[in-house]
């Protein structure tokens, strides 16, 4: 018998390998298939690695053996949707999914989602009710609107709006404002779907009033007008403002759309965001606003329908209202945060993007201090806390730029790798590379996360130890 057969020969079966004790913790709270599955695949893996190798020192290790068996089945475990660590200084991160909830909400979420509600029951009534009525009133009280209603996202909203409004008639829109959102999605694109026929007027970086006006025929449905909230056009630029395509709907007796997107309900220039607000919006005359739960408002992922109540009306009882209306779990985290601006300084307080898009260079820094200090003393990097320029992020005011803090990690091991490893830990940290250092902005990293990242890193210095350790042997 040569080596290898040796070897193979050693291997256990399914059935040894699912009675060692090693296993035995597992199949209280893991399912016996994926503990099979693991065990099955680890075997296959081994016999594998021993067929193909040509080294004459190859073993079995059945310590390695069994970690790998463990690591397969830990990793089975593992939700797919995790929580991890922003340490990009981005608030609305959409690829870390945007706003953070406020406590408020995640409370509320946890309530509703616990038991049965009133989702779709009138409680005074004793009789079938609207998913709508939870929050209309909300909405109307705090933006100044007649009515509202909510979709799964601001898309939604904007083909919604289009669907029910103009299908088979034309919306005028300036070239200006045919904006791309994430993931390639285009203005375009989505009123060709609803069904409206786009008619386009001005250039690029010119639109007035007047080529809307002109543009005006018997097929026209609506104007619509686009804030561009992930970019700017800068130099030699005109658009129509919305008070003057309000008045101009008006005489021709056309509706306006205003597909806002951001969703800031409050003004926060004093802090360099010149984002326009859902309340000035309407003020302006805006006959249908469309905003975004989930960016500057610093709720759910929702897309919110606030205006006319005849329009509104149109829209509750249109086909696609059932196929884009949202569950009672996104109702409830909406009506926790709309509730928290019945009062500005609560929500300035109490809802997390507020709090992060309008906190302190030098309150920032105190976090920043404190991450160092719980870092201590490292082998192989140093910390220390710099000053850093970030984003809003997800889309919204792209000019604005935060005065932050950040710790800048230096080390003798490449920014790419560590980066890398903070990526895969169990609670990943989402970190930035700037000219060849890993950077923390405190921005988005809340005080109770500092021991995240620290123990991170603390991982990475003592990985770093031992690698050095077997080399010097």
């Amino acid at each position: 018998m040569n080596r290898k057969q040796a070897l193979l020969s050693k291997l256990p079966n399914v059935d040894e390998t699912l009675r060692d004790q090693r296993l035995e913790d597992f199949f209280d709270d893991t399912p016996r298939e994926l503990i099979v599955e693991a065990v099955r695949e680890a075997i296959s893996e081994e016999r594998k690695r021993i067929l193909k190798s040509c080294d004459q020192e190859i073993f079995f290790d059945d310590m390695i053996f069994f970690d790998r068996i463990i690591e397969k089945i830990e990793n089975e475990k593992r939700y797919n949707l995790i929580k991890v660590v922003n340490a990009t200084g981005v608030a609305l991160h959409t690829n870390l999914g945007r706003a953070v909830l406020p406590e408020s909400a995640r409370r509320n979420m946890m309530e509703i989602a616990a038991g049965y509600s009133n989702l779709e029951y009138n409680l005074k009534k004793g009789s079938r009710g609207s998913r709508h009525s939870h929050v209309e009133e909300l909405i109307c009280r705090i933006t100044g609107a007649e009515a509202a209603m909510v979709v799964n996202n601001n898309a939604a909203a904007t083909m919604m709006c289009l669907a029910a409004l103009a299908q088979g008639k034309e919306v005028i829109v300036s070239r200006g404002e045919l904006v791309e959102i994430g993931g390639s999605f285009r203005i375009p694109e989505i009123m060709e779907m609803s069904g409206a026929h786009l008619r386009e007027v001005g250039t690029t970086n010119r639109t007035n009033v007047s080529d809307y006006k002109t543009a005006v025929n018997e097929e026209t449905a609506a104007i619509m007008k686009v804030h561009t909230s992930n970019y700017r056009i800068v130099g030699f630029t005109e658009e129509a403002d919305l008070e003057k395509l309000s008045r101009l709907g008006k005489e021709m007796g056309l509706p306006v759309i205003y597909d806002m997107g951001n969703g800031l309900l409050m003004d926060l220039s004093e802090y360099g965001i010149d984002e326009p607000t859902v309340m000035n919006g309407l003020k302006q005359g805006a006959d249908m606003i469309l905003f975004s739960g989930d960016k500057l408002l610093g709720g759910p992922q929702a897309g919110i329908i606030a205006g006319k109540e005849e329009l509104i009306k149109k829209m509750k009882t249109f086909p696609l209202a059932r196929a884009f209306r949202v569950d009672k779990i996104t109702l409830a985290a909406l009506e926790a945060t709309f509730r928290e601006y019945l009062d500005r300084d609560g929500a300035m307080k109490n809802i997390p993007v507020l709090r992060m898009l309008t906190e302190s260079r030098e309150s920032i820094e105190k976090r920043g201090a404190l991450l160092v200090k719980e870092l201590g003393k490292l082998r192989h990097f140093s910390a220390e806390v710099v000053p850093v320029t970030g984003r809003v992020g997800g889309g919204s005011a792209p000019s604005a730029e935060l005065k932050g803090a950040a710790v800048r990690l230096v080390g003798d091991i490449p920014a790419e790798k560590v980066e890398r490893m903070l990526r895969k830990g169990s609670i990943p940290v989402i970190a930035r590379i700037i000219k060849g250092d890993v950077y923390f902005d405190m921005r988005t990293v809340a005080e109770e996360e500092l021991p995240l990242i620290s123990d991170a890193v603390k991982a990475i210095d003592g990985a770093a130890e031992d690698d050095a350790g077997r080399k010097a042997k």
